[in-house]
């Protein structure tokens, strides 16, 4: 009989609690019971209140190149900047119905340079870096640059983005570029900016933001296609921190100044939205990390938490893999990462059983105490929607709605899809009236594209947990549904620490088979274990060995993976296979490498496809 396992460390927030209605259409509506909580007028607005109560408290942190020092910006002098900065945007002429397009990753020149965006009312458009720097045809560039047409770019250097400046400036032939080294042709230096003397246009520009304000817009991942502009209000970004206020069970621990980690780009609506914005609220300070999930980069992160302990992190579920292997080896580095940690999250991904299991054994180890891992739930058009604010041991919730917010589960084949209602939802995309329609059902509900179904159908309270995308989903030829979502980590979990990611395969074939792509840390591990032969080749017979066990424990079909073909080939940017948050598009997967696939089904098997 297995020892119980320790309590969760205590998680300051309320407990579940949800309404629900069953329609006579088999549709089910789900709000929370717990009422929002209190918000800011604006973003501005809050930098102003977070200002005035501490000036001297750092707000973010960032290294000097080449690992240097730690530099920071305090919320006074974040004001300071701020106010400054929207002088300039005003002085250029520029208004709510122009943007500024952000070409490089985050930086405390491009948080600098969105606060000055708010405070002004000019909508700033962040991008992935990889739009500029990877492209090699620069068509996403070019067709982002289309929706928001703006009047100013900024890049940290001119140099790195020199090629996605000419393409910018033939378009669009009147752009002001912006760069920290003032490096560019015509480039302004940001300097510049910080000099200017606000004036009173700034307090007047700042009295007429409101819940309508558009902010910014950000670009979706393009998995149907190109990009889609989606702005994003004042209201919007206030709703969710009104949502993630409600749910708050005791008032802040006096004096605690939460501390954060963070890697994920501001192009994206985690980090870019709910994390920065969050910040602001709590009086944080974050620090920012150059490094990424992806060998060679994580090292960096690493580094960084070793002299950062967080209270709070949250990361992509292949960031937390990498993770674990690393505080697996280093005693020293699982001191310091959970000295201070009340909890972690993850989203945009389902996180593998393997990786929370050996999460909780180490947080054990070092703490004595299980660490709570949330996840929030939502998309470009919707901010956060569902939440998962309770301590509980499975992984791949849903979560509950965000007070405030609505979910409808509407009946699509053997599955629930998800739609949302609610004041952190877009009204649409720029300049795509097409699109926009298509997005919202008959009554105004957002259209996820994904789908759950209740952990317990009698007791809803314990929540959602997430069950594919609708789109995704497929049918073998004996009319068997493959539920892609949920059969994809477990792959990668079943084959740790060998895979980086799987894609499934066999849409209208006899059975699933998939796509492999090798992970650096499992080929180092068999290219050292002594053993003679290639690492490729011991890798084969490695995973042909994990998923013959899977599929003798996994039941019916659709689980089973009858063939595998290892991807020598990284996943490219450029044909939307993965994004710099490190998500795998299946679908342009699938497309791209539809020969390999081919492959897979072939009779005889082609070159390279393992049966398993």
């Amino acid at each position: 009989m297995r020892a119980p396992l320790p309590p969760f460390k205590p998680l300051p927030l309320k407990p579940p609690a949800v309404d629900v209605q069953r329609r006579a259409d088999g549709s089910i509506l789900l709000r929370s019971r717990h009422a929002p909580g209190s918000s800011p007028r604006s973003i501005a607005h809050l930098l102003q209140t977070r200002a005035v109560q501490h000036p001297e408290r750092p707000w973010m942190k960032q290294r000097a190149p080449g690992h240097g020092p730690w530099r920071q910006v305090t919320y006074g002098q974040a004001l300071a900047a701020a106010e400054s900065i929207a002088q300039w945007l005003l002085d250029q002429g520029l208004t709510a119905a122009d943007s500024v397009l952000v070409l490089s990753a985050n930086s405390i020149e491009h948080a600098l340079l969105t606060l000055g965006c708010y405070t002004a009312g000019v909508p700033i458009a962040p991008i992935s870096p990889a739009t500029s720097l990877l492209s090699t045809d620069h068509a996403r560039l070019r067709h982002c640059a289309a929706v928001v047409q703006p009047k100013v770019v900024f890049a940290q250097e001119g140099a790195p983005f020199a090629r996605a400046l000419a393409v910018l400036r033939a378009a669009h032939p009147g752009l002001a570029l912006v760069t920290v080294d003032g490096a560019g042709d015509g480039a302004v230096p940001f300097a510049d900016l910080l000099a200017t003397r606000p004036t009173a246009a700034v307090v007047a520009a700042r009295d007429t933001l409101g819940p309508a304000t558009v902010a910014k817009v950000l670009f979706t991942s393009g998995s149907t296609g190109l990009p889609k502009g989606v702005p994003q209000t004042f209201g919007m970004m206030s709703a969710t921190i009104a949502g993630q206020e409600g749910l708050r069970a005791e008032p802040p621990e006096p004096g605690l100044i939460p501390q954060s980690l963070e890697w994920m780009p501001w192009s994206h609506i985690s980090a870019g939205n709910i994390g920065f914005n969050s910040v602001l609220w709590n009086g944080a300070t974050v620090h920012l990390c150059e490094g990424k999930p992806i060998p060679g980069q994580f090292e960096t992160t690493i580094r960084n938490l070793r002299e950062v302990s967080p209270t709070a992190f949250g990361s992509a579920p292949i960031a937390f893999g990498m993770l674990a292997d690393a505080m697996e080896r280093d005693v020293e580095l699982r001191r310091s990462f959970f000295r201070n940690l009340r909890s972690m999250g993850y989203g945009g991904a389902t996180l593998s059983n393997d990786v929370y299991d050996r999460l909780q054994a180490l947080a054990i180890a070092e703490t004595g105490q299980r660490i709570a891992l949330t996840t929030m739930y939502g998309a470009t058009e919707t901010q956060g929607v569902t939440v998962t604010h309770w301590a509980t041991e499975r992984v791949g919730l849903v979560g509950l709605p965000v007070p405030g917010m609505t979910i409808k589960l509407v009946p699509n084949g053997s599955k629930f899809e998800v739609r949302v209602q609610g004041p952190t939802v877009t009204s649409g995309y720029l300049r795509d009236p097409e699109r926009t329609a298509a997005a919202f059902d008959d009554e105004g509900f957002y259209k996820l594209g994904d789908a759950a179904r209740f952990i317990d159908d009698s007791d809803p309270a314990q929540g959602l947990v997430f069950d594919g995308r609708v789109t995704e989903d497929f049918k073998l030829d004996s009319g068997t549904w493959v539920s892609v979502g949920t059969l994809r980590p477990d792959i990668v979990a079943a084959c740790s620490p060998y895979l980086m990611d799987a894609v499934v395969t066999g849409q209208d074939k006899p059975f699933a088979g998939a796509l492999l792509w090798p992970s650096a840390a499992g080929l180092k591990l068999l290219d050292g274990d002594g053993r003679p032969g290639d690492a490729l080749a011991k890798l084969r017979a490695v995973l042909a060995d994990r998923l013959a066990g899977f599929n003798a424990q996994a039941g019916g079909s659709s689980r089973r993976i009858g063939r595998f073909l290892l991807l020598a080939e990284p996943p490219s940017i450029d044909a939307g296979e993965i994004t710099d948050k490190g998500y795998v598009n299946q679908r342009a997967t699938l497309e791209r490498r539809a020969t390999q696939v081919a492959a897979l089904y072939a009779d005889p098997p082609g070159d390279g496809v393992v049966v398993v």
